[in-house]
Parts: structure tokens; C-alpha cells; sequence
């Protein structure tokens, strides 16, 4: 069987294959946000009376990460950039994380809609990104279009191949680029090569070319008339973080400098979002030429995976001529995985045939390795660094889901259960399900991947 083509949204932002041959399922995810629920898998940092720092255990509904985060900071009297966290969520879920931020416990609720505190404790140390092992997900896939049986059929059938082929591509997922209005990794694309008029045109008017995004027609007219005084007035109020670059260049602050209005985190993201799109494209283009996933050849770096089944990516280890079989022996043990670039100032030439990719890559971007340098604003810059190319196949639970009107169909969705490690996303797991959106068939794929 030939592997479904992917709808032209992922070939957008790299997601250009599927592993799996087996056939759609019509389903939909996060249809509600309680379809979708994630639990952090946290490193707690040890409580400490003494501790300068506070740590939050949060539950929260429909909330993005870095609104959530300002949303508590305001409800605490802090800083609006106060709050830290070790992995951001996703907005359409219903999620539970840690947050940090120094200063005292708060004495009251946050008093905010669909959010509450379930713990908060004095610690030594505060949160950092990374500060996690993973996260456990409960999730439903609802508006199935036959019986819940016949979908939990295919669902293990698709679950067996992937536990054939050993694990899944570790793409960054859609929600990485912007769920409801993809644009950070255009953002970050014109901050890494020095375009900061462009990176803040694009994050205030670009829109999809599909689907009605909300605040689409103050966007429109923002990039009719390049008012900012004006668009203040657009905007709606909910748009904090696009009301606060206008008012910044409402007051004749150059672009470079209205950026910088936004949260180091959020400016960062950006930069990373770029990063995750030239990841999600060489993994496309390694799979486009016919390179395996699962064992590595010269040139390749591999990563270790330590006895906690934790991987750093700061220390990649290169596969020779005279170490492959080694390299390849490890990961087929599963001492260790093969790991790709994640592009930046410090990201070595590559030797062997995943170097040309990468090389090819960067050509068709317009982008350089030294461009990660950032002179313009070098808070961002980034050395780059080394991630999995693939997630090892976790243990699955498929089973059919309670309908939410038993009365009417005793089920009408399919429960899946499973966890999976930090920086991987269950978002891509589940393409390999639905296919949404997917062609019946696909040719070999083509260096429009790159595109």
C-alpha cells in the first residue's frame, strides 16, 4: 500500500510525509477542549520553606501559554513577564503544569475563568524550558463519519505498524507554528535575516490563505493602511500582544525596538518556531531521498538516551565510516537515537548525504548558519543544537469512547491514552491516525518539501 499525501497545510510547515500506509480514519480532535487532555509529567523542584521561589501547580481550560502565564502575573501583582514554565501547552486543551515566578505563595485565588491553582509551594529553584520529562495525554476523536468500532480497527492497525517501524517522525507539530494563525516561524524567518519591518508586518497582518482567523478584517485593513494609531482602534481589546507592538509603534518607535515590547519568551519563540520549521523540512527531505529515520550513516550525529530515558541534545556524537556499525547497534538497542540539526550559529557543517540536505535547505532559504548570531537584537541568538529524529512507539490504549449523549449512540469517539517524552508532540502521533485531510495516494516525494 502506497502512504496517503498530506494535505498542502502540513506540507507547509515541513510535515511533508506519513510513515504509516494505512488508510485515513474521519475524525476530528479537539472538537472540544475537554477532547483533549494533557497532564505535565513535571520534575518538581523540592519544596523549601525558605525558597525564593513559588511553584504554581495550575489546571486550565482553552488558555495559551504565554496569555495564561501574563493573565496570573496580573492576578498576583507581578511582573508581566514574571512567570516561567518548563513546556508550553496547547490553547484548545484542557492542561495541567507547573509555573514558577519568585516571590511569596499567593494568599487568595487567581480568580480566572477556567484556570485554578491545585498547589502552590515555597522552592530553592525555579522553572526553566526543559524542566520536564513529558507529558501523559487523555484524548477523544470525535465526529467519526462510521461505527466507533470499525475506527478502533483501523487505530490498532495503524498502532501495530508504528510499533513495527519502532517509533514516529519527531516533527514539530502544527500548534508549534500557531494553531489558530500559523505565523511565528515567518516571524522568526525575517528576525533571523535581519528583516524586522517584515517580521512585524507579518505578525500584524498575515493570514492563512484558508479558514476565517479571528481579527482577520482588522488585519486586512491594517495591511491596507499601515496605521497604527488607527489600528489601535481595530484591534480588539483580547489582542494584548498585537495592541501592545501597535501602541509602541503608534509612538514612533522603530520596528526593532516595538519588537522588543514583546516578552523575551514570546520573541524567542519565534526564533525557535524558524528553527522547528528547517527541522520539520530536513526530516522531509531525509525521508524524500530514501534515508532511514531509524539508522544512522556517515555523516549523522546520534544522541544518547540516558538510563532515565532522558536525551540531551547539546552532546551529539557523529557516525563515521569506521564507528557506524557501533552508532547503529546502539540505536538499535536503544541506548541511543539519530538526531537531527536544529539550526543555528554554532551548527557544524555536516558531512554525507543529510549534510547536502541541510545544505540545499539553507540555500533555499536564504539563510545562514551566522544569521542565528542575531546582531539586531542578540537576545535571540541561538547556537542551535541537536533533536531526535524520531519518538520511540509509546504503549497506546485505544478503545471505544463513551458518547456524551448515550441515549441517542452508546459511543460516538475513540479514547486513545498514552504518554510521550518532552519536546515531542501528540499532535503528530495522531496525524499517523487521521491522515486529515490526506490524499488517497502519493508518488515519491519531490524537493517541493523544501518550498
Amino acid at each position: 500500500m502506497t502512504a496517503p499525501t498530506p494535505p498542502t497545510a502540513d506540507l507547509a510547515l515541513g510535515l511533508g510525509f506519513y510513515l504509516t500506509d494505512t488508510p485515513p480514519v474521519a475524525g476530528v480532535l479537539k472538537s472540544d477542549a475537554e477532547d483533549f487532555e494533557v497532564v505535565e509529567i513535571s520534575a518538581h523542584p523540592l519544596p523549601d520553606p525558605e525558597g525564593a521561589f513559588t511553584i504554581l501547580r495550575v489546571r486550565s481550560r482553552d488558555w495559551e501559554q504565554h496569555e495564561l502565564a501574563q493573565a496570573i502575573a496580573s492576578r498576583l501583582g507581578l511582573a508581566p513577564h514574571a512567570l516561567a514554565w518548563a513546556g508550553t501547552k496547547d490553547r484548545r486543551a484542557v492542561s495541567e503544569r507547573l509555573f514558577s515566578y519568585r516571590g511569596p505563595t499567593p494568599s487568595a485565588s487567581i480568580d480566572l475563568p477556567n484556570a485554578s491553582i491545585l498547589e502552590a509551594y515555597r522552592a530553592r529553584d525555579g522553572l526553566s524550558l526543559g524542566h520536564l520529562f513529558g507529558n501523559s495525554f487523555d484524548l477523544r476523536v470525535t465526529g467519526l463519519t462510521g461505527p466507533a468500532a470499525d475506527a478502533v480497527r483501523s487505530f490498532t492497525q495503524t498502532r501495530d505498524e508504528l510499533r513495527r517501524f519502532g517509533g514516529f517522525p519527531n516533527f514539530f507539530g502544527p500548534q508549534r507554528f500557531g494553531e489558530v494563525r500559523p505565523v511565528t516561524h515567518l516571524v522568526g524567518r525575517s528576525i533571523v535575516q535581519g528583516r524586522p519591518e517584515e517580521a512585524v508586518e507579518r505578525y500584524l497582518s498575515w493570514l492563512p490563505d484558508e479558514g476565517d482567523a479571528l481579527g482577520a478584517e482588522a488585519r486586512r485593513s491594517y495591511a491596507q493602511h499601515h496605521d497604527p494609531a488607527r489600528a489601535l482602534a481595530e484591534f480588539p481589546p483580547t489582542f494584548r500582544f498585537e495592541r501592545r507592538l501597535l501602541d509602541h509603534l503608534a509612538r514612533g518607535h522603530p520596528p526593532a525596538r516595538a519588537l522588543r515590547a514583546l516578552s523575551h519568551e514570546l520573541r524567542t519563540l519565534f526564533v525557535h518556531a524558524y528553527q522547528a520549521l528547517l527541522f520539520n523540512r530536513w526530516i522531509s527531505g531525509r525521508a524524500s531521498s530514501g534515508l532511514s529515520l531509524f539508522v544512522p550513516v556517515p555523516g549523522d550525529r546520534i544522541l544518547r538516551i540516558a538510563p532515565d530515558g532522558t536525551i540531551s541534545g547539546a552532546m551529539a556524537a557523529q557516525v563515521e565510516e569506521d564507528n557506524r556499525r557501533e552508532c547503529a547497534e546502539l540505536v538499535e538497542r536503544g541506548r541511543a537515537v539519530v538526531a537531527g540539526p536544529l539550526v543555528g550559529y554554532e551548527t557544524p557543517p555536516i558531512d554525507g548525504p543529510s549534510g547536502e540536505l541541510l545544505e540545499e535547505l539553507l540555500t533555499i532559504e536564504g539563510t545562514t548558519r551566522d544569521q542565528f548570531r542575531s546582531p539586531g537584537a542578540p537576545d535571540l541568538a541561538s547556537r542551535g543544537g541537536w533533536r531526535p529524529v524520531y519518538v520511540p512507539t509509546p504503549p497506546i490504549a485505544i478503545s471505544e469512547s463513551p458518547a456524551r449523549n448515550p441515549d441517542a449512540n452508546p459511543s460516538d469517539g475513540v479514547r486513545m491514552r498514552f504518554s510521550l517524552p518532552k519536546g515531542s508532540y501528540a499532535t503528530v502521533l495522531l496525524r499517523e491516525f487521521l491522515k486529515t485531510g490526506a490524499s488517497a495516494s502519493s508518488a515519491t516525494l519531490s524537493k517541493r518539501l523544501f518550498k
